[in-house]
């Protein structure tokens, strides 16, 4: 069974500002010659890496709710300019947008334990073509 991260998204306002942000970072990387995967960039080294290697992803919180996910393509460890140990999450540049789950504030990142995920939003419940706000606010009700 995976495990799985969740973090929060600091910075992006919804979920389409985070797919504009990583969908700029993929046209400078290939304008650039570059591989296309994603970075996140944390102090911390999983200590869990098998697990977390083994088919789980970083789930993303924005605005009090999970409500998407990248793809562990790796953990990085290596050592900063300052000489302080960080960790690369290398995440898969696709965006998998999840059911609409609530999440209090949190510090770092933390496991999520498999049972525990949001399902992924898909197939023909037409959910992903609702405004951004009404997904916000029938999430907010509970019914998403």
């Amino acid at each position: 069974m995976a495990l799985h991260l969740i973090k929060l998204c600091v910075g992006a306002d919804s979920l389409e500002d985070l797919e504009s942000w990583i969908a700029h970072r993929v046209d400078l990387q290939r304008a650039a010659g570059q591989s296309t995967n994603q970075f996140h960039v944390t102090r911390m080294q999983p200590k869990r890496a098998e697990e977390l290697l083994d088919g789980g992803s970083l789930y993303w919180v924005i605005k009090g709710n999970v409500q998407a996910r990248q793809k562990l393509a790796g953990i990085e460890p290596f050592t900063d300019n300052e000489g302080v140990a960080r960790c690369r999450l290398v995440l898969d540049p696709v965006l998998i947008h999840t059911r609409w789950q609530p999440k209090r504030p949190f510090q770092g990142w933390r496991y999520l334990k498999d049972d525990d995920k949001p399902a992924d939003l898909g197939g023909d419940e037409g959910i992903e073509d609702l405004p951004p706000e009404l997904r916000g606010e029938l999430a907010s009700l509970g019914l998403l």
